[in-house]
């Protein structure tokens, strides 16, 4: 009994056939590029490589894990999309596979072979009768004259009934079928490229080569060899930062939960670093002169690196990407917002911490060190406005504008201004939540003559710095602000304050009307002193007057009387403000504009102040700047690939657009004293130039009056 075929075994061909005709496909080659084109659309949107908390803030919890989740964070380098591009690479080569020998051969092919009768089918075909000439004379004659304007020619002798015939078989644009194999494999180099220069070489190493990222801190020399690739490493991409008068020879590649250590067969020294800007403070140039130091050979190599112009050592490229700081020393000095704080200085550096310990508390407290912006440009091109500001809701801009108009509105006046360096600390309380601060070192007028020191604050890096604007003193610092900040927290000063307001507005003869407003007075400054709730916040200001009124005062009643409870209130921190220069050995105020625009902010910042939530203010009052420069540092051997690639498709896209290929038959028959000769022309594409091309070669190989023509 003789032994059948196994079903197994034939289904096995049968799925190969269809595994790769699906592979092969162009519906799949377009699914793989669509989901390439969606996933390039999700990395130019949603920014790449950022730190896990920054998607936290801006879309929540639920979709910050889901993004992470799909590495929608770093979409160039997630191993879908690189698995993506593998079967793009996969199903582009074995559609060239596929389909190359047979335009190959088709190239090669003259198809010589084809039959009068087929001629007759074709949409541009032509028949003429050429008297006293044999088949051959006319055959070597017209593939003569085609060859001479650029065709390629081949000539066959057929035998007839009626005797010997010759075909003439004629082809040119054969580069179109050659654009097309081009275009294809341009596709693949591009691919390879993306492949070889993106991360699938380190993504391998620690697959296979036991490398995982760093997610701790601490010195660059301590990390431990299990997070860091060797110099040999054939294609990486990262981020160097140099500080100015220091070198390094290690380069950060960012990872979605950790980074790697690249270490470079040189080390980078930057000796300057040069940055211009422009009238708005954007950057206008920045350029590092640096020194490459080889390892191995100790050649020292001076360069200049700017952006768009890089320098290259040892098949690594060094590009100038931005500017950081490099580690500015800065002297700050913490001025009391509450009782019970103290005045003191303290140095640091950019990057770096100091711990303090709250006076009135005892807690303990880190002040880190954020940034320094020596340069800070803002629009002061128009005047309007209104004075006042609100911590709970004012950023700088938004202050800025509401006084000035946007800087996008065209019918308003620009006048851009430096308004001085700026620091950015954070401070952090012993759980580990920080607040971080923004001040500037110099008072800013924003055109009501009226100068602010600009305090800002915010809870979180996602929120926009919202601004307490604390008004100048007539010596030009912010003691006298101060000085009454402490002063009202003081129940003993505000009780004499309101004396002397009550004194000063009352005649002395009528002591009952002086104790009456006093005593108004004094209610009225307590409202605005404020206290603290069952929940420990601080209910004061303005809010804590308003609120009484609309508790204790009729309506129709609330207008009158809150002026009158205003101007109570003023004198009496009018008042406030004198006792406190006295104290501090000052001259009273004077009795003129400046003093009533101080006065008139003052009451305003007073209010806010009660929101800052920090016992004490960091002044900046002096820095050195250090700059540092952040290189980006490639070994990019498929650079090579992908221009080779881009350059085959702009040469296979524009073969098969401009170039048509044509094909001519001409079969020459026997026929009573001469020749009967039967012409067609096919293309790829049918177009006006190809029916005019017909009409000018059938004229001129057959004669002035070919009959048949285009059909």
């Amino acid at each position: 009994m003789s032994d059948l075929p196994s079903s197994s075994g034939a289904r096995r061909p049968y799925a190969t056939r269809s595994l790769t005709e699906l592979l092969a496909s162009m519906r799949f080659a377009i699914a793989l590029l669509t989901v390439i084109c969606i996933a390039s659309v999700i990395g130019t949107v949603l920014k790449q490589h950022e730190p896990a908390a920054n998607y936290v803030n801006q879309f929540g919890p639920f979709w910050a894990e889901l993004f992470l989740a799909l590495k929608l964070n770093a979409v160039y380098s997630a191993w879908w999309f690189l698995l993506i591009l593998a079967f793009l690479v996969v199903s582009t080569s074995l559609c060239i596979a596929r389909h190359a020998p047979k335009y190959l051969a088709d190239i090669r092919n003259y198809k010589e072979n084809i039959r009068e009768k087929s001629l007759q089918a074709f949409h541009h075909k032509a028949q003429a009768d050429l008297a006293g000439e044999a088949p051959e004379a006319a055959a070597r004659r017209i593939g003569q004259m085609l060859a001479s304007v650029g065709w390629k020619v081949r000539l066959q002798q057929r035998e007839t009934a009626t005797g010997a015939g010759w075909m003439v078989a004629a082809k040119a644009g054969a580069a179109n079928k050659i654009g097309y194999i081009a275009a294809h494999s341009a596709i693949v180099l591009i691919c390879l490229g993306g492949l070889l220069d993106g991360d699938l070489i380190v993504r391998a190493q620690m697959w296979f080569g036991g490398k995982t990222p760093y997610a701790g801190g601490g010195l660059i020399s301590e990390v431990k060899p299990e997070h860091r690739l060797s110099e040999r490493n054939p294609t990486f991409r990262g981020n160097l930062v140099v500080a100015e008068g220091t070198q390094s020879a290690t380069a950060i590649l960012s990872q979605s939960d950790g980074v790697l250590l690249q270490e470079l067969p040189f080390a980078v020294e930057l000796k300057k670093f040069i940055v211009e800007h422009y009238s708005t403070g954007m950057p206008k140039l920045f350029a590092s002169e640096i020194v490459i130091h080889d390892k191995a050979t100790g050649e020292v190599t001076p360069a200049r690196v700017e952006v768009n112009h890089p320098a290259s050592y040892k098949g690594i490229e060094i590009y100038q990407s931005s500017f950081d700081d490099g580690g500015s020393h800065v002297r700050l000095r913490a001025r009391p917002m509450v009782p019970g704080a103290r005045e003191f200085e303290v140095e640091g550096t950019i990057g770096g911490a100091t711990q303090l310990t709250h006076t009135g508390t005892g807690e303990a407290l880190t002040l880190e060190y954020a940034a320094l912006r020596v340069l800070n440009v803002e629009n002061f091109g128009d005047t309007g406005g209104t004075s006042g500001a609100d911590v709970r809701k004012v950023d700088l801009r938004q202050s800025i504008e509401s006084r000035l108009g946007a800087g996008n509105k065209t019918v308003t006046r620009r006048e851009l201004r430096n308004v001085g360096p700026s620091v950015t600390y954070k401070l952090r309380d012993a759980a580990g939540q920080a607040r971080e601060f923004h001040n500037f070192m110099l008072p800013v007028d924003t055109g009501d003559g009226q100068p602010m020191y600009m305090l800002g604050v915010r809870e979180t890096p996602a929120e926009p710095f919202r601004y307490l604007r604390v008004p100048v003193d007539h010596e030009g610092g912010l003691d006298g602000f101060l000085r009454m900040r402490l002063a009202l927290a003081d129940p003993a000063q505000r009780e004499q304050a309101v004396r002397r307001y009550a004194a000063v507005a009352v005649d002395g003869a009528r002591p009952e009307l002086a104790a009456q407003l006093a005593q108004s007075a004094l209610r009225a400054l307590t409202l605005y002193a404020g206290e603290r709730d069952a929940q420990g916040r601080m209910h004061g200001g303005l809010q804590a007057i308003s609120d009484f009124m609309e508790t204790n005062v009729p309506e129709a009643e609330r207008e009158r009387a809150g002026e009158v409870l205003v101007r109570i209130l003023n004198g009496a921190l009018f008042e406030l403000a004198q006792m406190t220069r006295e104290q501090a050995g000052l001259p009273p105020l004077p009795s003129d504009a400046q003093t009533q625009a101080f006065m008139t902010q003052a009451v305003l910042s007073l209010s806010d102040a009660q929101l800052y939530p920090a016992p004490m203010v960091f002044e900046l009052r002096d820095f050195e700047q250090v700059q540092a420069s952040v290189f980006q540092v490639a070994r990019a051997p498929g650079k090579n690939v992908v221009y080779l690639g881009c350059t085959l498709l702009i040469l296979g896209i524009f073969a098969m657009l401009y170039v048509r290929e044509r094909r001519v038959w001409v079969w020459l028959a026997p026929q009573d004293a001469g020749t009967h000769a039967t012409m067609a022309l096919s293309t790829n594409r049918k177009t006006l130039d190809g029916g005019r091309e017909f009409a000018r070669l059938s004229g001129q190989l057959l004669g002035s009056h070919p009959h048949g023509g285009s059909a």
